[in-house]
């Protein structure tokens, strides 16, 4: 049964971090390495987590790399990725991906290791079998705009009785907590005679019924994907564009909520590509990667941040940090020292000092960087500064700490300001002092 609302905790994430660790699944896409695709060489994506988000700008590359995934197994026809249209993509000529692969029907101890290439004006790959299930960006266009539909929007559509099921209480549940509403009365019609083509029904608070064609289209989708995901096999690989099309914030981070109970419960591994920070703020930094500019990056990026990466900035100098409290640290410093600064300078947390590192070498290896740009790690960072690479540390062997105890060494000089700034009576500045010490 599908867990209930924020029952996933810390213990369940590393758990599923060591699962795929230990290799156990019996089929899992471990790597894909696009050694020449599209802009991409020698590019290298870890699925080091069964939940994983590929986020970056439009034309970076996310749908690149989920499509090479796809290619993995026999049930995606590389077409449906990377079609050819004759002499316009000439230069598709010795494209190939490279897999690592866990499939226990096919070996049962070792990793298994395979290619697609482009050749002689078509693909050729040894791919393997796997239930894969693939959400387009399609899927939000509403019923009403699809042309398939269009035949049953009019008064003489009927159905027969037994193609119609109500949803079960299970995939109810899911998609009532992803959507924020009650979905147990509604209903999913077969309506053509191969079953490729389904109608949905709602219902109101009242009880008045209505068709999919009044649904508004990221409803439809959550329904239509939570159905199929909970009717696959377990080892099954999910792929969805854009994750958050047609959804609230708060139903885009539910959707991968579920996602995450759907990959403990039922072995699945999904990979989906997004915009959106909401669908990253669940998933370790294990679990995102970065397509920009013909590279990747692993790391926990805040989308804001692929402005500076792609060279989207109108500033004169771009600085690369830890996380948000390096950040607030370092415009502090900035704006005290001239306030003119702030306005020419932009600052970027990157959620981990390895990621702010390779960001910010990239960058300034990055011909098309218009804007320089600097690094700053904590204190207690294992990565090395570089003069070189423009790497350097902040002061004290952890930021917290050593604004407080810069702060609390200053503070006679400005201790009466912050009492009141903090809404206490001047006259409590040293109590407040005495308790801040306590703690």
């Amino acid at each position: 049964m599908p867990k209930q609302q924020n029952a996933l905790r810390h213990s369940d994430i590393a758990a599923l971090l060591d699962k795929v660790r230990k290799q156990a699944y019996g089929k899992y896409l471990l790597k894909v390495v696009l050694k020449k695709v599209r802009g991409f060489e020698n590019q290298v994506l870890n699925f080091q987590f069964p939940v994983t988000a590929i986020v970056g700008p439009n034309g970076g590359g996310k749908t690149t790399f989920m499509g090479a995934a796809a290619c993995a197994y026999k049930s995606i026809p590389p077409r449906r990725f990377f079609a050819k249209s004759g002499a316009l993509d000439d230069g598709m000529a010795d494209w190939s991906i490279e897999y690592e692969i866990i499939d226990r029907e096919h070996t049962k101890n070792d990793v298994i290791r395979r290619t697609a290439s482009f050749k002689q004006l078509k693909w050729s790959r040894d791919a393997l079998d796997r239930t894969v299930v693939l959400f387009g960006v399609s899927r939000t266009v509403p019923a009403s705009e699809r042309t398939e539909m269009g035949r049953y929007a009019s008064n003489s559509f009927t159905y027969l009785a037994t193609s119609r099921a109500n949803l079960t209480a299970a995939a109810a549940s899911v998609i009532s907590r992803i959507l924020g509403k009650n979905v147990s009365g509604y209903s999913q019609i077969q309506i053509d005679t191969k079953g490729s083509i389904t109608l949905l029904t709602g219902q109101t608070s009242t009880g008045v019924e209505y068709s999919e064609f009044h649904f508004g289209a990221g409803e439809s989708s959550i329904i239509k994907m939570v159905l199929a995901i909970e009717a696959l096999p377990e080892n099954s690989l999910v792929l969805i564009e854009e994750i958050e099309n047609g959804l609230h914030p708060v139903a885009t981070r539910k959707m991968v909520e579920y996602l995450l109970d759907v990959a403990e419960r039922k072995k699945l591994q999904a990979i989906f590509t997004t915009h959106s920070n909401d669908a990253l703020s669940v998933l370790p930094e294990e679990a995102i990667w970065a397509a920009v500019k013909n590279s990747v990056f692993q790391g926990k990026l805040d989308i804001e941040s692929l402005r500076a990466i792609t060279g989207e900035i109108e500033k004169k100098l771009a600085i690369f940090v830890e996380d948000e409290f390096a950040k607030s640290w370092v415009e502090a410093a900035i704006r005290n020292t001239d306030r003119a600064l702030i306005d020419q300078i932009e600052v970027h947390g990157m959620k981990g000092d390895g990621t702010a590192v390779k960001i910010n070498k990239h960058h300034n290896l990055d011909p098309s960087s218009i804007v320089p740009s600097i690094c700053y790690i904590d204190g207690d960072s294992q990565q090395a500064t570089s003069s070189v690479d423009h790497v350097y540390r902040l002061p004290g062997s952890s930021p917290e700490r050593y604004i407080y105890d810069s702060v609390l060494g200053k503070y006679s000089e400005f201790g009466g300001k912050l009492t009141v700034a903090l809404l206490q009576p001047f006259d409590q500045a040293s109590n407040i002092r005495i308790s801040s010490t306590r703690k």
